[in-house]
């Protein structure tokens, strides 16, 4: 199957779609239950529009952890079926949907007591080992401290008597994102960004659709649709209030902070995760950098631009040093990430304490809202949300198929990871520079290298972002729906968060590449490099290392 390339003439025509049919389900929002939604919806059988106000992830979605995880310390909490549900999708995210995104990560769990907590942790990992159906990863070990400190010398040695070492996975979750959304529009969605909903349309007590604003144009449209799944997630209050209802429900935005250091700060040759007082401490692989996260705070402030102050850096510093023979220092930050959980609200203000599980409802007719939930989960959610949809439809409609539909760039995947090697040689290639095109492509890979058959510059490497290839900026605008250069620096690649002058250095050299391909003007060049010099200055504000120079 030849992908669909959401460049700017598929946009186009996507919206001249948006304003001329009438559609069984518009889902609002672009994040993953967004895509997801409408994923279940399309492979259904059903006419479905997807709108997002901003870019494919803009939001949370692009600002994770990047794990894919049953949420091991969630057994603590007794909370056995959000576990085996997230630990089954987990076993499927692997094996079926999305082998080419996300892949196995071990993690250790380091230990402060020789007995009790051994058998406490070691139970519990038993669990994690066990639930949700069959294994796609290894079995977790007890590890002594002189084992433990053998994978993970930059361990003090002080600061543990041992460890147990299991597995999890991990993925970009803004390229997992917008390759869903992908999806969607390859089985016929209607997908489109740069689309904002500025109002619901009613017919009576029921809504009928939104209007919607092209940021392109300016212009807005009328989509009709017999049935709206809201997803939108830390913005879930603010439509609700759009759509003139008595909330079904209010979420709790809750604060996430990661900071990004380089891979060899940390010797270590595993991934390593503890409690700490308000959240858990990850130090995650990351390519040739480690992420290390994270908080877990009340965010009451308007969530469009969540960022990191000095309190949360300074939490997460401490805490990493907590367990570091060398510790880390502000200077040793290359980047650093806020993001906004969309908890459901509860009775206390702990957000800690409040619930990851999702819920469904349907506050006024024809519009269904889904909330809460966590990244892993995020096929459940859609499902549900379609379910509920769907329950008053004058047609016969099937039921979910995407537990057995592989996404864009999964199926041959593993073949062509065996055949890597003659397909280096063939592009004149480095293996390892098609092993990092495989793992973000999958069997997509050939519509890149396409590129570089066409034009061999494009096989050079982003200066200033030398891990990416300037042949994966132009596919991103091409291929991917990347509208902006922003979309393309923070999350059609990760150079934002990887390089240390957020993706300065690069910024230029990508946006006179994608320029022809989006009929830039030299001023709109312009603009979008101001803007994006803004953006990367804002989300450091409060790291002055980092503060690109004036």
């Amino acid at each position: 199957m030849i992908s669909v390339a959401m460049g700017p003439h598929h946009r186009a025509a996507t919206l001249r779609d948006l304003a001329e049919n009438e559609f069984d389900v518009l889902v609002v929002g672009g994040g993953i239950v967004g895509a997801g939604t409408a994923l279940d919806a399309v492979s259904r059988g059903l006419s479905v529009a997807l709108v997002e106000a901003r870019d494919w992830a803009a939001g949370t979605s692009s600002r994770s952890s990047k794990l894919i995880h049953g949420g091991l310390r969630y057994l603590e909490q007794r909370d056995f079926g959000l576990v085996r549900e997230a630990l089954r999708e987990r076993s499927l995210l692997l094996t079926t949907l999305a082998p080419h995104l996300v892949r196995p990560v071990q993690f250790l769990y380091p230990l402060r007591n020789r007995i009790w907590e051994r058998a406490y942790v070691g139970a519990g990992v038993t669990l994690y080992d066990t639930m949700g159906g069959s294994r796609a990863l290894p079995w977790h070990r007890q590890l002594s401290r002189r084992a433990a400190l053998r994978i993970a010398p930059a361990l003090r040695h002080d600061a543990f008597v041992g460890a147990v070492q299991y597995y999890d996975a991990q993925v970009d979750d803004a390229r997992y994102t917008m390759t869903v959304a992908r999806t969607a529009a390859q089985y016929g969605a209607r997908v489109a960004t740069g689309a904002e909903v500025t109002g619901f349309l009613r017919e009576g007590a029921r809504v009928t659709g939104a209007t919607v604003r092209d940021h392109g144009t300016g212009r807005e449209i009328t989509v009709r649709a017999r049935r709206v799944v809201n997803t939108t997630g830390v913005w879930t209050d603010d439509a609700q209030r759009m759509a003139e209802t008595r909330p079904a429900f209010t979420v709790q935005a809750s604060k996430g902070v990661h900071i990004v250091v380089p891979r060899d700060r940390i010797p270590m040759r595993t991934g390593l995760i503890t409690r700490t007082p308000r959240s858990v401490l990850f130090i995650i692989p990351w390519g040739r950098h480690w992420i290390i996260g994270t908080t877990d705070t009340p965010w009451n402030d308007a969530p469009d631009a969540p960022t990191a102050d000095h309190a949360d850096i300074d939490y997460i510093l401490d805490q990493a040093n907590a367990w570091l023979r060398v510790p880390l220092t502000s200077d040793d930050i290359e980047g650093v990430y806020a993001g906004l959980r969309p908890l459901l609200r509860g009775d206390t203000d702990d957000t800690t304490r409040l619930s990851r599980e999702h819920t469904v409802a349907e506050p006024v007719p024809g519009l269904v809202v889904v909330a809460g939930g966590k990244f892993t989960t995020y096929r459940v959610m859609a499902e549900d949300a379609v379910d509920a949809a769907v329950r008053e439809l004058e047609k016969e409609v099937p039921s979910s198929a995407t537990a057995r539909l592989p996404l864009i760039g999964a199926v041959g995947y593993e073949v062509l990871w065996n055949d890597r090697r003659r397909i280096a040689a063939d592009a004149d290639l480095h293996v390892a520079r098609v092993e990092h095109l495989l793992r973000r492509y999958g069997s997509c890979v050939h519509e890149v290298l396409e590129l570089v058959r066409a034009d061999p510059s494009l096989g050079d490497p982003i200066p200033g972002a030398e891990d990416y290839l300037r042949a994966e900026a132009v596919y991103a605008v091409s291929h991917e729906g990347a509208r902006t250069l922003e979309d393309v620096l923070t999350r059609r690649t990760r150079i934002s968060i990887e390089t240390r002058d957020g993706g300065l250095a690069a910024a230029d050299h990508v946006a006179a590449l994608i320029a022809p391909f989006l009929n830039w003007t030299d001023a709109r060049r312009t603009d979008e490099l101001t803007h994006y010099r803004t953006h990367i200055t804002k989300e450091r504000h409060e790291t002055p290392s980092l503060l690109p120079a004036a």
